[in-house]
């Protein structure tokens, strides 16, 4: 990687766009501490993989993730909804943070259906559009062409392009960079470490920047997919946003340092450390989640004979941490007297917690267990 070139900047007459070298082609890694932490994303990823299998109900728990993902790639790119938030219905959010709440319900359902989606559609250009299509849906961006790569010129930063950050590559030159980016994604006859190749990907996706808006959420996505794809991961557990959102500045100089470098070996290392600490952080979860379950079930064996009716509650609110009474007697078929009653008690034993204040339409969530997840 020593001879990496990431591209070249192309005077357009009045701007000059970035054209990035394609990276369909055999690659060679030399540094050996890039193969060190290569060695350990790979490790901690199968400790992940493994642990995941002994999770009861994981689907539960897969929810979650992928809220507070769908949370935190959105937070990136200047959302406000946080966890807390995206629970609630619709309806129950203030008119400010709508707009918001509706791009991360995006992001959840983008997620979802792309996941389904790899059992009979590959990861590819194609995927990628109608995920991009899904994120876009009714929400700021619904105009930019949602499904579809763009059709003029875009640029990051800057009031207008004349006084951007960075300019991306002419519009004319997408579908053939996409087609370099799908091919090198099931290219065999090179043999590439599959994380380092989704590191590629990610970088070289979000520098075409092929969609008008939505490309950090959906290049973000992408990673989640490969992996699910290729078969490093069984479920789909593991998501970066948040290590991302963390080291925000990180993330960007490091993509930046690519282009203005060729130091492609600075973003590997970013990346493979982002893997690391979010699988080993994903564990930890995993380890407080079934201690969180083994004390709320031992509260549950003070409730005597509601005991039945309070465990099916509980084995919702692992799936969807936030209730009602409507929810409740849906669950239970209990009478609204009885279901308040029950609420009363579980509120007593702090496993649920009233969050309105109000005396008519309380809702309470789960709040140990959201906390896990932060």
């Amino acid at each position: 990687m020593k001879e990496f070139k990431a591209g070249k900047y192309v005077n357009q007459g009045t701007y000059k766009s970035f054209q990035p070298e394609k990276i369909d082609r055999e690659w060679i890694i030399e540094n050996m501490e890039l193969l060190n932490l290569l060695s350990q994303a790979d490790r901690q990823l199968g400790r992940l993989d493994m642990y995941s299998e002994y999770i009861p109900d994981i689907d539960l728990f897969i929810s979650m993730h992928v809220l507070k993902e769908a949370s935190q790639s959105s937070k990136i790119e200047g959302t406000k909804t946080n966890i807390e938030d995206a629970l609630f219905d619709k309806e129950d959010i203030t008119e400010e943070r709508r707009d918001d709440w509706d791009e991360v319900q995006n992001y959840i359902l983008a997620l979802k259906t792309a996941i389904a989606r790899l059992e009979k559609l590959p990861f590819s250009s194609r995927l990628i559009k109608e995920t991009h299509k899904i994120l876009l849906k009714g929400v700021r961006g619904k105009h930019k062409l949602p499904g579809e790569f763009r059709r003029s010129q875009n640029w990051i930063g800057g009031a207008s392009i004349n006084d951007a950050t960075f300019i991306p590559p002419t519009d004319i030159s997408i579908n053939e960079y996409m087609r370099d980016l799908e091919k090198f994604a099931h290219n065999d006859e090179y043999y590439f470490p599959d994380l380092l190749k989704i590191a590629l990907i990610h970088y070289h996706f979000e520098t075409i920047h092929p969609f008008l808006d939505g490309n950090g959420r959906v290049g973000r996505l992408m990673i989640t997919l490969y992996l699910v794809e290729k078969g490093i991961l069984k479920n789909p557990i593991l998501y970066l946003s948040d290590f991302f959102e963390k080291n925000r500045t990180l993330y960007y100089d490091n993509l930046s340092r690519v282009r203005e470098k060729n130091d492609l070996t600075q973003w590997f290392k970013f990346f493979l450390v982002g893997i690391i600490e979010t699988a080993k952080g994903s564990i930890k979860t995993f380890d407080n989640i079934l201690k969180l379950q083994k004390e709320i079930d031992h509260k549950l064996q003070k409730l005597g004979s509601r005991f039945n009716n309070a465990q099916t509650i509980v084995n919702y609110l692992y799936k969807s941490p936030i209730l009602d009474a409507q929810k409740a007697k849906e669950l239970t078929s209990l009478s609204f007297p009885s279901v308040y009653k029950l609420i009363d008690k579980m509120e007593g034993l702090g496993i649920i917690e009233e969050v309105t204040g109000a005396k008519r339409g309380k809702i309470y969530l789960f709040r140990e267990y959201i906390e896990l997840f932060k």
